[in-house]
């Protein structure tokens, strides 16, 4: 605990907040320059899980304000680096390391064992499909961006308060908004943003202060001038096709071990499907046989053509199952293999 004793002396925090920190799990996408500080000051403050997203390797143009990486490293995929430098600065912290671009394939998977999600991306596609996500999860996404010399913050859907969508609902022309890379941006800006999301990590973990949701904080780094102005809650809320393929192939079918497979034909229904991993239940039980599983839960529904099952799968996702798929075509699939076999 003596790395820890400049802020577990304050009674704000004490042992209980510090245990607080190191149980947490944070998933932070995108490792460039709002990622980097938001990483350094988490892992400083002794926050025991992150996960870090990024598909990217380092660029010589980084590195005027992404200061975990050097010159050595690039050509180097930045989560990779990013976790390294920050284990030799605290190895006491678990670096959960995914060096692939967050996307609805792997969307899912990625953030079913965090509690909150930092946006540090600048890709505005990707932004959505995180809120999105973040609202079918029910955890709080802490989001910033930045254009030049200016930045915004804010939390979204931090207990059922406004999400990204209530502030931007989703606009056609997202292909004309500039990133850093179009734009330019001043090297301290992203390190101001990001340590001001770090810190509204810390006060959601630590259950502090003043968390920065329905507002939106504005930062013009030429005057140092802050002003909030209010979000709006919206019923706009989430499109749930921008992350979830409800539908899986017969290949990959045979290949989900650890899914929950459940047939909701009828009894009477034939053909059988001779296969111990799969459940018979009956679609008008199926309600009471979920009631005691767990909503992250990998669920794979089968009717004889699929429609049955397609349909079940939407009225799961209202229930909050949102890992839940069908098998396209149904039984009739598996026994057009069979036929082919033969």
């Amino acid at each position: 605990m003596k790395r820890y004793e400049r802020q577990i002396v304050m009674p704000e925090i004490g042992i209980s907040g510090q245990k607080k920190l190191a149980e947490a799990r944070v998933l932070i996408i995108g490792v460039g320059g709002l990622g980097c500080p938001v990483l350094q000051n988490l892992a400083g403050a002794g926050v025991g899980t992150i996960g870090l997203v990024d598909g990217d390797v380092v660029d010589e143009t980084n590195l005027h304000r992404q200061f975990l990486y050097s010159l050595n490293d690039c050509g180097r995929n930045k989560v990779e680096v990013a976790a390294e430098v920050t284990l030799k600065q605290n190895p006491e912290v678990s670096i959960i390391r995914y060096s692939e671009y967050f996307a609805k394939q792997n969307c899912l998977e990625i953030v079913s064992d965090y509690q909150i999600i930092i946006d540090c991306t600048d890709n505005i596609p990707t932004r959505y499909l995180i809120n999105d996500v973040a609202v079918a999860k029910g955890i709080p996404m802490v989001y910033a961006s930045i254009h030049k010399f200016e930045g915004q913050l804010s939390v979204f859907n931090y207990k059922n308060g406004p999400t990204y969508r209530c502030l931007f609902p989703e606009d056609d022309r997202l292909e004309v908004i500039p990133n850093c890379n179009d734009s330019g941006v001043l090297g301290v800006l992203p390190n101001v943003l990001g340590t001001l999301q770090a810190n509204e990590v810390l006060k959601i973990i630590l259950e502090i202060g003043e968390v920065l949701s329905g507002e939106l904080l504005l930062y013009n780094s030429l005057d140092n001038s802050f002003q909030t102005i209010k979000i709006q809650k919206d019923t706009n809320l989430i499109n749930e096709n921008n992350f979830i393929n409800k539908s899986i192939s017969i290949t990959d079918f045979f290949t989900n071990d650890d899914s929950l497979i459940i047939d909701i034909r009828e009894e009477y229904e034939e053909p059988k499907l001779d296969l111990e991993t799969i459940k018979n239940v009956p679609l008008s039980q199926l309600d009471n046989f979920l009631k005691d599983v767990d909503s992250n839960q990998k669920i794979i529904l089968v009717c004889q053509h699929g429609n049955r099952s397609e349909l079940a799968v939407e009225y799961l996702i209202k229930k909050g199952f949102i890992n839940v798929f069908h098998l396209q075509n149904g039984i009739e699939s598996l026994e057009r293999i069979n036929n082919d076999n033969r």
